[in-house]
């Protein structure tokens, strides 16, 4: 393991370690706290953050996208404490944690047993409203997790996401679809973060106006099982109750080819993460590059940034 490798590995450890340890006010400071002079380093990943939301909000002054961004980085902050704390939660604390919208499309289509997958753009605390299904709504799920370096790195997060009741998948290997597809055929739940994909399978799609690619996986699944795909999108207020909205079906088209439902129904979580997304532009945590104009020229196709979320 390289002394980078090290480093990371170590820095998350002792997140999970000590931040779930302090009071939650203490936890708020400190998170804050780290938010704001990460901002005031102006680092790339607040300047890709800026340059993101430029798309999210057209025509914003540079005040404007300097407030978001500070903004956006106390609320990706505030996502990193609390996940260290997960852990530590009480059951009735997780229960009320999550506050989602419309929540019947959810609880619908599992009880009409054809699986549902649940799809989600990188906004506010995914992980918390994955433990919240778990433990109010008592249904287990399955997701994916890209296999991130160093390896141990890689091991505390399913380690950490196992422990708030989630089967996860190494995203890695070959295997995944076929598990999430057996899982939806017994009438289970699939969640997957569907929103950036830089691979070569990856969809491209009309997102903010310009092109940017999202994985096919989502679409593909429902074609194949016949799982109802929703959308979610999840937003912070000024309560410590993270809300939310589950999005009314992405149907499968009547006809085409299996490539060009797919592109279609992935078009339509574009949007429907777009909706969310342009309501809360500060909750979207997406310090990397998206859409194709960003993407550096001088990268294969099918090269793919690799992040810790």
């Amino acid at each position: 393991m390289s002394a980078r490798d090290r480093l990371a590995d170590g820095l998350y450890g002792a997140g999970w370690a000590t931040v779930k340890k302090l009071p939650e006010p203490a936890a708020v400071r400190l998170g804050r706290t780290v938010a704001d002079v990460a901002w005031k380093q102006r680092g790339a990943g607040v300047r890709r953050l800026e340059g993101n939301y430029a798309r999210v909000v057209p025509g914003a002054s540079p005040e404007r996208l300097a407030a978001l961004s500070r903004a956006g980085m106390r609320s990706y902050l505030r996502y990193w404490m609390e996940s260290f704390r997960l852990p530590a939660w009480s059951t009735e604390r997780i229960k009320g944690g999550f506050a989602p919208k419309d929540l019947h499309h959810l609880t619908d289509g599992m009880d009409a047993g054809k699986g549902v997958i649940l799809a989600l753009p990188h906004l506010a605390n995914w992980d918390l409203a994955g433990a919240w299904v778990t433990t109010k709504l008592g249904i287990p799920f399955t997701t994916v997790a890209e296999r991130l370096k160093p390896e141990t790195l890689y091991d505390r997060f399913v380690a950490y996401r196992e422990g708030l009741g989630m089967e996860v998948l190494p995203h890695s290997g070959g295997t995944a679809f076929g598990t999430l597809a057996r899982r939806l055929r017994d009438g289970g739940l699939v969640c997957l973060v569907a929103d950036r994909d830089l691979s070569a399978s990856g969809v491209e799609v009309d997102f903010f106006g310009e092109t940017a690619r999202m994985p096919a996986g989502p679409a593909l699944l429902a074609q194949q099982t016949g799982a109802l795909l929703l959308p979610v999108t999840l937003w912070y207020d000024d309560s410590p109750v993270m809300q939310g909205r589950v999005h009314p079906p992405v149907e499968v088209p009547e006809s085409g080819t299996r490539a060009e439902k797919t592109s279609v129904m992935t078009q339509a979580l574009a949007d429907a993460f777009a909706t969310g997304i342009a309501d809360h532009p500060e909750d979207w945590h997406m310090l990397q590059r998206l859409w194709l104009k960003d993407l550096d020229p001088a990268k294969a196709p099918g090269a793919r940034e690799r992040g810790a979320q």
